[in-house]
């Protein structure tokens, strides 16, 4: 069996700058900051790290797991709202043939669909919620579980490994992402990686982070197939 990871922004959806957009409300209301995070580099980091920088960008103060929690709480009852808008405005895209893509592995008893993401549970499950793949995923690892990419993708596989009753060797393991820090990650967690260029990052710095495997999008079924072992 294969285990595949996918982070969500910008390799699954991009929803339009909607995280952003919902962490900087959440800010200008219970900090009085506007645009606390428009400087901020978010993508490829976890919401842990990101709600951390966003309330010292507002405060200037070092931040709390409580501080932390308070303004995820908030972003919560911002997010769905920037998500319709992105839906809206048509700024809220599937990359090119990540559906054909993920129906076709949903369907095969040889892989395990996963998330390993930045995101807190509950958002990454707003943003896909459009989409229509949260019941792709059943399990993952998430920004709550660590601060740090690669604890929370080794998480994501213990909860495999628990749902599917078996042990998944590290070559089994796929984490696939948009940027260097996704593709970083994987290979400290000592997983095989695949870098999508859909999202956040230039094709020279994907390309540059030298993962094991590398595609512009989804399209290309067969090659994405016989990547994991599955054509």
């Amino acid at each position: 069996m294969k285990v595949l990871l996918f982070d969500v922004d910008g390799t699954l959806v991009r929803a339009g700058g909607a995280g952003r957009k919902a962490l900087n409300r959440a800010v200008l209301i219970l900090y009085g900051k506007r645009d606390a995070c428009s400087e901020l580099s978010l993508a490829g980091r976890t919401d842990l790290y990101n709600f951390g920088a966003a309330y010292r960008a507002a405060t200037g103060q070092k931040p709390t797991r409580g501080s932390v929690d308070k303004l995820h709480r908030e972003y919560l009852r911002h997010l769905p709202f920037y998500v319709r808008s992105a839906l809206r405005n048509g700024t809220y895209h599937i990359p090119p043939g990540l559906k054909r893509l993920l129906k076709r592995l949903s369907r095969d008893p040889r892989v395990l669909l996963g998330l390993g993401t930045g995101n807190m549970e509950r958002g990454a499950r707003v943003k896909l919620e459009p989409a229509g793949f949260n019941a792709y995923f059943l399990f993952g690892g998430y920004g709550s579980d660590s601060f740090h990419r690669p604890v929370l993708l080794k998480r994501a596989v213990k909860r495999a490994q628990k749902l599917a009753r078996r042990l998944f060797r590290p070559e089994d393991i796929y984490v696939i992402g948009d940027t260097p820090l996704d593709v970083a990650a994987g290979r400290k967690a000592g997983f095989k990686t695949v870098g999508v260029g859909t999202g956040f990052s230039t094709w020279e710095e994907l390309k540059a982070s030298r993962p094991d495997h590398l595609a512009r999008d989804f399209k290309d079924m067969r090659t994405w197939l016989g990547w994991f072992g599955l054509s």
